[in-house]
């Protein structure tokens, strides 16, 4: 195990952790309505879990598209699954949801200049409400969360694990995580329902412990048994969402895989509409693959 800390920087990353693990429970979508979702059958007319993550897929899209922080969109899924583990939502009303939870990410993650216009927002997510629709639901939305959108995201512990390991190592060995490829694997997961029944600690460690039990180095096995247990997540916890995660990024990988659909963007910002788009906002790049760990 880690005896002591090797930075100052380290030191204060460890105690930022207890207030994240404090406020995580604030946040975090109801358990037994996630359930109600992932039970229901998909006839058109209630919301399932195969709805959900598609829309999701359409917000990473739409993440890809704008060049926006995973921040952004770790906030949006949060926002998301948190009114739908509430609300019986009808699946025709999951697109105005979707794109108002991810509206109010933008502006509480993003810089006030890299904000898009709603009209804009609307016009290249293909839907067909007003802005004053999505106002209005952004307000239901912010009622039914309380207003309470200082959530502590995944990504957010991820960083924090990340930071605190590269303090402690050396150059050398901190070099073998990269954290590009942590990120797509955090991506992947949010795409999965199932991912958002798990606190967003446990899911965050998880994906780096896969990461640092392929690499088998005995420094790494120290920091991440270290900050397990300053994130007081026990090992069958531990196990039981690494083993969900695995299974998640090895069909995430797989040919098989619908990942977020690019085409769809490339489709709607073509001709005229691009033409009455911000220059800024006409970016496009491919959703990137996982990144291949360092040999």
């Amino acid at each position: 195990m880690i005896d002591t800390l090797a930075s100052g920087e380290a030191r204060d990353l460890l105690l930022q952790l207890p207030a994240m693990l404090e406020l995580e429970l604030r946040a975090q979508p109801r358990a037994a309505g996630l359930r109600l979702l992932e039970a229901a059958h998909d006839n058109g007319l209630r919301m399932t879990a195969r709805l959900r993550d598609f829309e999701v897929k359409d917000l990473l899209s739409l993440t890809q598209f704008f060049g926006f922080h995973t921040e952004t969109f770790s906030l949006a899924v949060n926002f998301l699954d948190r009114f739908l583990s509430k609300m019986k939502v009808q699946p025709k009303h999951l697109g105005c949801v979707g794109l108002s939870c991810f509206y109010l990410a933008v502006k509480a993650s993003e810089e006030e200049r890299n904000v898009p216009l709603a009209t804009d927002l609307i016009r290249i997510s293909q839907y067909r409400f007003t802005v004053s629709d999505m106002m209005r639901m952004e307000k239901i939305i912010l009622e039914k969360l309380c207003w309470k959108i200082k959530a502590t995201t995944a990504f957010q512990f991820l960083q924090l694990y990340h930071s605190f390991i590269h303090e402690n190592l050396s150059c050398e060995r901190g070099k073998y995580l990269n954290f590009e490829r942590l990120e797509t694997q955090l991506k992947a997961c949010h795409c999965r329902i199932m991912f958002s029944k798990a606190k967003p600690s446990v899911l965050a460690l998880s994906i780096m412990a896969l990461e640092i039990e392929e690499q088998k180095l005995l420094e790494l096995t120290e920091a991440l048994e270290f900050l397990q247990l300053h994130s007081k997540i026990n090992n069958r916890e531990l196990t039981f969402w690494k083993e969900l995660v695995l299974k998640c990024l090895m069909e995430y990988s797989s040919s098989k895989c619908s990942k977020p659909n690019v085409q769809k963007l490339k489709w709607i910002v073509s001709g005229r509409t691009a033409r009455q788009l911000k220059h800024s906002y006409y970016r496009i790049t491919h959703l990137p693959t996982i990144p291949e760990t360092t040999s």
